[in-house]
């Protein structure tokens, strides 16, 4: 099973390229970064994993940005996003930084999309919060047509784009009904989510990896159902704490990577942690 990290990178913690470096010398897999713009401090919106909200939510790089020092400074390490919040990019500018940061690094982008659940940093950005998730399957339809070959117009609910020459190209060759670079939906078990990712993405992107034995045959009947090859679907279990027996069951389920939650630290404990991490490579 390969085995990537993922880390809540901030002004205070470990520099990305460090990070990058020391990843690809111990044999990890790849490197997932997370987003949030900026966290409102009048909010209503609970931490959804239950207390305070934690200091570097507040205080987290550009993904983008900081997975191209990381590209730089490595030739074999994934990059990806855990999560891009597409409802909050304007689709064109978002489409030409994937594309860019895909084609810098030869193709080793992952695109993890979420939809969020801070409603006040999505509605300063002017997302209307119920249709959030229809937001995000326009705009990513939005974004294939400027990955397109051709010049590609589209016209959806909440944008449109003129036909247009757009470079550079993803690396990835469309694959069914999805193009651009791998692309990992998150969010929770549900019909309506896994529609949207038997629709337009290659998999799914659990965040913590729990009740996997059961929701991975509904997904995998929902995207049978949608025409996708049953050996093409892609689950990737997100910010996991490692166990010797849990990834044990990963790999039983048919599971091939698994990301692991590091700590938003400096240097030190960053890389005592990844030397811990490294015994299950």
């Amino acid at each position: 099973m390969r085995l990537a990290v993922t880390i809540f990178l901030t002004d205070e913690t470990i520099t990305p390229n460090r990070l990058a470096r020391e990843l690809e010398q111990r044999g990890f897999a790849g490197l997932y970064l997370p987003e949030h713009t900026h966290i409102p401090v009048e909010r209503t919106s609970p931490y959804p994993a239950g207390g305070d909200l934690p200091r570097e939510y507040g205080r987290t790089l550009d993904p983008f940005v900081a997975l191209g020092q990381a590209a730089a400074v490595t030739e074999r390490l994934a990059l990806g996003t855990g999560i891009t919040l597409v409802a909050q990019h304007d689709p064109i500018d978002l489409a030409k930084q994937i594309a860019t940061l895909d084609h810098l690094s030869d193709g080793r982008l992952t695109l993890g999309v979420g939809y969020g659940w801070n409603v006040e940093e999505a509605a300063d950005h002017g997302v209307e919060w119920r249709t959030r998730r229809e937001l995000t399957r326009d705009r990513m339809a939005l974004m294939r047509a400027l990955w397109a070959d051709e010049p590609t117009a589209y016209e959806g609910e909440f944008g449109s784009v003129r036909a247009s020459t757009a470079y550079p190209k993803p690396v990835q060759k469309a694959r069914g009904p999805v193009s651009g670079p791998r692309t990992l939906i998150g969010g929770a078990a549900g019909p309506k989510l896994f529609a949207h990712i038997s629709e337009y993405a290659d998999g799914w992107m659990p965040i913590g990896g729990r009740g996997l034995s059961e929701s991975l045959p509904l997904l995998r009947s929902v995207w049978t159902d949608a025409g996708r090859d049953p050996a093409a679907l892609q689950v990737v279990p997100y910010a996991v704490q490692p166990t010797p027996g849990k990834l044990a069951h990963y790999a039983e389920l048919g599971i091939e990577e698994a990301v692991l939650q590091l700590p938003p630290a400096g240097e030190a404990e960053v890389l005592g942690v990844l030397d811990a991490y490294a015994e299950y490579l």
